[in-house]
């Protein structure tokens, strides 16, 4: 049943083979080092996914400069001494036919923790309007800065390559710094990369020619573009932003311009209402809130909004208006939209977790593969549930969304103790045991598989 079901098909892209439709999407917490470097919990980490059967993993936010990291205590590829770290990963993640993936990315003016190296420069934007979010300060970078940050993410892909990674993907959506120059409700610029629908991808396209003629022709470089910002989608004032047909113009250029696949996302911000969709959880959003207050002009907002009972309903209008009732699936119609307008593979990402529902949408064309974070938070060998042919977790992902709210502060996990018959000791040790000895056993997975676990290991190990 397996080898006929389009779950379990091998996705083939130009130069890359993945053994099946499931991908680890781009999600990770703290847990490496403050300077950058990587830790052994990083290792372990990727590696329970990879156990669990997905067929490939995108890491979460590979800063390509400590300038434009989004928080401390994210391995980082700025420098060539990150390059047996990474490959410690990739082997440990191929000796279970996984793939992976690393995502290149620069925060831009979207930053929730600069960070001490950060304290006396102003973040890199297409603009120097501040996040309303949270008023980080900013500035539009110059031509040269432009130039210099392309031959980073060339850089960052050439190390990817030596380190023996499958490929890199470029974060282009979700409010990072090519978004921040895609976007006509961010970008204000009135140069050669401003302006224009061509000028506004100028930044993103030349950045991957610079990585194509970097790594040649056989080394898998994917996108991950919002289909559409939602720019307005909390101050319904404001400029929308990018639409979907524009979008779907980007996509062709990225195709022209070397792209093996695309990965579609949504929203101009993260987080932002339709990404992750789900809930808002108030308590645990006012302790991450208070983490960013002292970097930030605006970061006291949010905190204050949502402490005060009186000012919380007013919170929840503006960040749940403009919620459609749909989770899982979210961004299928857009995905489905941009595939049929481009040949690369497209990868869609959205609350999925119901085999049935993924089947039909890579059978029907929407889509060539599924990516997924928190679900697998939730269920780490959910492949494996659904190789036993079981539809859906026994325990679903509640798109609670306290694994995002906790992770500024706390080890990314999931903090819904529902799912541990409301036994908080238990939640514990299950979000604590990615820092257990590698080949101890899996607290509450599925049929008592085993993941590995780790430990730190020094800076001097880079």
């Amino acid at each position: 049943m397996i080898e006929n079901d389009i779950i379990f098909q091998p996705l083939k892209f130009r130069n890359l083979v993945v053994k099946n439709r499931i991908f680890r999407s781009n999600i990770s917490g703290r847990f490496d080092n403050y300077d950058g470097s990587g830790t052994q919990v990083r290792i372990n980490w990727e590696e329970r996914f990879a156990r669990g059967g997905v067929g490939a993993i995108l890491t979460s936010f590979v800063p390509v400069h400590v300038r434009g990291r989004i928080l401390p205590n994210y391995a980082t590829i700025d420098r060539d001494e990150r390059i047996p770290f990474w490959r410690q990963v990739g082997d440990v993640v191929h000796q279970h036919d996984c793939r992976l993936i690393l995502q290149l990315s620069h925060s831009g003016r979207q930053q929730e923790i600069g960070g001490i190296e950060n304290l006396n420069h102003k973040a890199l934007s297409s603009t120097s309007r501040s996040q309303p979010s949270d008023g980080f300060p900013c500035e539009a970078m110059t031509k040269d800065q432009i130039r210099e940050t392309i031959q980073q993410f060339a850089d960052g892909a050439c190390r990817a390559k030596k380190a023996g990674l499958d490929g890199v993907e470029l974060h282009a959506s979700n409010g990072y710094l090519f978004t921040q120059f895609l976007s006509s409700a961010v970008n204000d610029r009135q140069d050669q990369y401003g302006g224009s629908l061509e000028n506004r991808a100028r930044f993103l396209l030349e950045t991957l020619r610079a990585i194509r003629k970097r790594v040649g022709d056989y080394f898998h470089l994917q996108v991950k573009i919002s289909a559409i910002d939602h720019a307005n989608a909390v101050y319904f004032w404001k400029k929308k932003g990018n639409n979907l047909e524009e979008s779907i113009q980007v996509c062709k250029w990225i195709e022209e311009a070397g792209a093996d696949a695309v990965h579609v996302s949504t929203g101009i911000s993260f987080p932002h209402p339709l990404n992750p969709p789900g809930s808002f959880p108030i308590a645990d959003s006012i302790r991450a809130s208070e983490v960013m207050m002292s970097d930030g002009t605006r970061t006291h907002w949010t905190p204050m909004t949502i402490r005060f009972r009186w000012l919380q309903p007013v919170f929840r209008y503006f960040w749940n208006h403009s919620k459609p009732g749909q989770i899982e699936g979210i961004n299928i119609p857009a995905a489905h939209e941009i595939r049929r307008h481009i040949k690369i593979p497209v990868i869609c990402t959205g609350g999925f977790q119901t085999a049935s529902y993924i089947r039909q949408v890579l059978s029907d064309g929407s889509c060539d593969a599924v990516s997924i974070a928190r679900s697998l938070i939730a269920n780490y060998d959910l492949v494996k549930i659904f190789e036993a042919g079981i539809d859906r977790p026994l325990k679903p992902c509640t798109y609670c969304n306290k694994c995002l709210s906790n992770a500024l502060e706390n080890p990314l996990g999931c903090y819904e103790v529902s799912r541990f018959e409301s036994d908080y000791d238990r939640m514990v040790k299950e979000i604590m045991s990615v820092f257990q000895p590698p080949h101890s056993s899996q607290p509450g997975s599925w049929e008592g598989s085993g993941f590995d676990r780790g430990i730190i290991i020094s800076h001097s190990a880079n």
